[in-house]
C-alpha cells in the first residue's frame, strides 16, 4: 500500500466492491478511448479482466505491479496505475472521468515512482496515442522526456495510432533510451 496527501494506493481485491468500482471504470467508453482494449460490458467481462490483467501482476513476485486509486477515506477505487513486467516497465493507468483533471493521476504515479526505484527497477517507459494530450501531460509533470514516436496498427482495436514514447530512468540518468517499439515499428522517428 501506498499513501499520498489525498490517495491510497492499493493491491484490487477479488470482491464485490472493487470488481463493480473495477466495471465502472472499464466500462465507460471515454475512460477506455485511449486503453488498449475495448470497454467491459458486464461484471463477468470485469472478472476475466482481473483475471487475465491484474491478478497476475499480484502473483509475479515484484516483476510487474498494479494498483487500484482510492481517495483518501474512501475505500473504493476510483482508477488503476500500473506497471508492466516486460523489458519495457511500461506505465499505465486509467481513472473515472469525474475524477479527470484534478492531479490524481500525476499525484499517484510521483507516489509509485521511487518505490520502483527502491524495486530495483532501472527505468519505466509510457506511450500514449498522439491524439491524448493530456496523458502527455502528466508523463511531462513526473519527470518523464519524450523519446521517440512510433506508428502502430494498434490491436484488438485494429486502428493506426501514432504513439510517443517518453521515459524516466531512475537507476542511471545517462542509460540509454529503451529501443524495443522503436525495433518492432517500421515507422519510427523522433
Amino acid at each position: 500500500m501506498i499513501k499520498t496527501n489525498r490517495l491510497i494506493l492499493r493491491q484490487f481485491r477479488h470482491d464485490r466492491t472493487d470488481m463493480n468500482a473495477l466495471l465502472t471504470i472499464l466500462s465507460d467508453k471515454k475512460v477506455n478511448q485511449y486503453l488498449p482494449w475495448f470497454p467491459v460490458t458486464t461484471l463477468t467481462d470485469t472478472e476475466t479482466f482481473y483475471e487475465e490483467h491484474i491478478l497476475p501482476a499480484y502473483q509475479d513476485e515484484g516483476q510487474a505491479y498494479y494498483w487500484a486509486i482510492c481517495i483518501e477515506g474512501h475505500d473504493i477505487p476510483v482508477g488503476f496505475i500500473n506497471v508492466a513486467g516486460t523489458d519495457s516497465h511500461d506505465l499505465g493507468y486509467g481513472l473515472r472521468q469525474e475524477f479527470w483533471n484534478l492531479g490524481i493521476v500525476t499525484e499517484a504515479a510521483e507516489s509509485i515512482l521511487p518505490f520502483l526505484k527502491s524495486a530495483g527497477v532501472p527505468f519505466v517507459t509510457a506511450t500514449y496515442d498522439a491524439h491524448n494530450l493530456s496523458s502527455g501531460k502528466v508523463l511531462a509533470k513526473i519527470g518523464m522526456t519524450y523519446q521517440y514516436s512510433y506508428q502502430e496498427q494498434w490491436q484488438p482495436k485494429d486502428i493506426p495510432v501514432l504513439f510517443k514514447m517518453y521515459q524516466l530512468n531512475l537507476a542511471d540518468p545517462k542509460a540509454s533510451v529503451y529501443q524495443g517499439y522503436w525495433q518492432e515499428h517500421a515507422e519510427h522517428f523522433i
